[in-house]
């Protein structure tokens, strides 16, 4: 007979469940370890919990594993600071007020290679879908990860642009719209 003393290992399981007030304390903390380990946001900003919850919100998630808040993702409606709408709109000729834009997206240091991403995104395009929206997003162009993120998500890159975010901050943004 064989050796009956194998290990079972933990395996987490991640779930994706909707964002609640009470959650933002936790959201922040993991924003925090983020912006050190990736510098997202890449400007921190004033009011993290604020930031987390913009005037546009539609709808946001967050990410869990073992129970620890570990992602989170935001879909919002589209509004004129954002980039990705408007080329999402004159490629398929309809209005920008046709989107929903998918931001906010992380996943804590600790937490990253459990699909948390994908399934956040995954969550995020599907309320998209369900108000009858088609899901975009901007990334600043030097984020090489998330934008690996979204084309092995079957993302489409509707193209690059060049933004100011700051008097002397000019920053390259890629547009992605969901593939469909």
């Amino acid at each position: 007979m064989g050796n009956e003393n194998t290990r079972r290992t933990h395996v987490p399981t991640p779930s994706v469940r909707r964002r609640t007030d009470g959650d933002l304390d936790a959201c922040v903390r993991a924003l925090e370890g983020v912006h050190r380990e990736d510098r997202y946001p890449m400007n921190w900003p004033g009011d993290p919990g604020a930031w987390l919850t913009p005037p546009t919100l539609l709808a946001a998630w967050v990410a869990e594993l073992d129970g620890r808040v570990a992602g989170h993702v935001v879909l919002s409606a589209s509004d004129g600071g954002d980039v990705a709408p408007g080329l999402w709109s004159a490629h398929a000729g309809v209005g920008p007020e046709t989107t929903a834009v998918v931001n906010r997206l992380f996943v804590a240091p600790w937490a990253r290679g459990h699909g948390l991403g994908a399934l956040l995104m995954a969550r995020a395009a599907a309320e998209a879908g369900e108000r009858g929206l088609h899901p975009v997003l901007d990334v600043v162009a030097s984020d090489a990860a998330a934008a690996a993120l979204y084309e092995r998500l079957g993302w489409r890159l509707l193209g690059t642009v060049e933004e100011w975010w700051e008097p002397e901050q000019r920053v390259d943004i890629h547009c992605y719209a969901a593939s469909g």
